[in-house]
């Protein structure tokens, strides 16, 4: 959510910023109505002083035996009365007009963040890892990954396309990548592991930004809450609705938890495989802290992710994302792409936003500097550490051997119960 003051103060910089993200103006229609609504909001005020002024006269005058005053008071009154509730419906409309067109505003990018109009515009910063040199070709997971459990004929028979059973040794590493992954972040890299809630209300998707633009990739339930697309979705609304002591921040927070998204948007991409399904497990980072730690926990965050990697002698790169590849509630944002030798491309395995003071604004999470009566806005922070179906596709990929087996990475061997390699049936 934008700060209509900062609208007000400085339209110019708001627009460019809007013009930044593809965005054609929008400062002053944004101020014309927010000043129509204040305008009626004074009104308001006004009449329902001058009811209430009103009314204390009309007994005065009564006492005073001035009966043609307080008929003039009581008509005056009778009036008001009569005017006032459509007065104030107007403004209730018009104020949640105004809401509503913030709302569906995306944040604005940082000043360092580079300008473009999609991925092809994203700036590669830095790579790790030297891709692995086969002596043989190697397959795509979709094709060798059934002979070792990953079924997608029988889920697709229960729940359509883009669900996938995992069973045997496979849903052991599938598992053994989940649970290394909140280990290390909870236990090495200072996050709180919270099991959070999976179903949510519709108040706290608008608090971080999914709703109400983006409905129809989210899955509803019949009593009206949501499933959620992210543990980012619970943890960061952790905080929301509170007023943090600044001795308290940054506040860190981990999660693995089903995810679940409709993937409207992506009709005909990824159709075959592992990498873009309507269920799937991650492992969530979120940072909660003032703005002047939001650049060190950006790094944080972003070196916790890189670690899980780089333990797992995954070769990857990091981008930063152009203007025109971020996400909506995101002000500067990197993604972690992972090398898979099938495709020879990098993909996108992890993304780390700040979002500045955007969702906080709509969850009206705040905390109070130290010394200071008033109070602020946290900045928010996510990102994946990392997503288990796109790593347990990394793995498979990368560690593949040419009978069709793969081997476990040495830095999971303690989660494997003695398996060393998955062995086709």
């Amino acid at each position: 959510m934008h700060d209509i003051k900062a609208i007000r103060d400085n339209p110019a910089a708001f627009d460019a910023g809007l013009a930044r993200r593809g965005l054609e103006p929008l400062a002053g229609a944004i101020s014309d109505e927010d000043a129509q609504w204040r305008a009626l909001s004074t009104a308001v005020q006004v009449s329902l002083a001058r009811r209430n002024e009103a009314s204390k006269l009309i007994g005065a005058a009564m006492a005073k035996g001035d009966k043609d005053t307080a008929e003039m008071l009581k008509a005056e009154v009778a009036a008001l009365k009569l005017s006032l509730p459509e007065l104030e419906a107007e403004e209730k409309s018009l104020g949640e007009a105004v809401q509503a067109r913030l709302a569906a505003i995306p944040n604005l990018p940082a000043a360092d963040v580079p300008e473009g109009a999609d991925e092809t515009q994203n700036v590669e910063e830095a790579r790790w890892g030297k891709p692995r040199d086969f002596n043989f070709k190697p397959q795509d997971h979709a094709d060798f990954g059934p002979s070792l459990g990953l079924d997608f004929e029988a889920a697709a028979a229960m729940s359509g396309a883009r669900f996938a059973a995992l069973r045997g040794q496979i849903a052991r590493l599938h598992r053994a990548l989940a649970q290394y992954m909140l280990d290390t972040q909870s236990g090495t890299n200072g996050y709180e592991e919270v099991n959070p809630p999976l179903l949510v209300r519709s108040e706290t998707l608008y608090g971080t930004g999914q709703l109400p633009k983006f409905a129809e990739d989210l899955f509803q339930t019949t009593d009206g809450r949501w499933l959620i697309p992210t543990a980012e979705v619970s943890l960061t609304n952790l905080v929301r609705e509170q007023i943090l002591p600044e001795s308290a921040l940054p506040l860190r927070f981990t999660a693995l938890t089903p995810c679940f998204r409709s993937e409207a948007g992506a009709a005909g991409r990824d159709t075959r495989g592992f990498i873009r399904q309507h269920q799937f497990e991650k492992v969530e980072l979120v940072a909660i802290c003032t703005p002047e730690q939001a650049a060190a926990e950006h790094a944080h965050m972003v070196a916790s992710a890189q670690a899980i990697l780089e333990a797992l002698e995954l070769p990857y790169r990091r981008v930063l994302l152009c203007t025109g590849d971020m996400g909506f509630s995101a002000t500067k944002t990197y993604d972690l792409e992972v090398w898979l030798p099938s495709q020879g491309v990098y993909r996108e395995i992890s993304s780390i936003s700040q979002c500045g003071d955007f969702q906080a604004r709509r969850m009206n999470a705040r905390y109070r500097p130290e010394g200071e009566k008033g109070t602020r806005f946290v900045h928010t922070l996510n990102g994946s550490g990392l997503a288990v179906g796109r790593t347990l596709v990394a793995v498979l990929e990368n560690y593949q051997q040419a009978d069709g087996s793969v081997a476990v990475p040495a830095v999971l061997l303690p989660y494997m119960g003695g398996i060393t390699e998955l062995r086709p049936k």
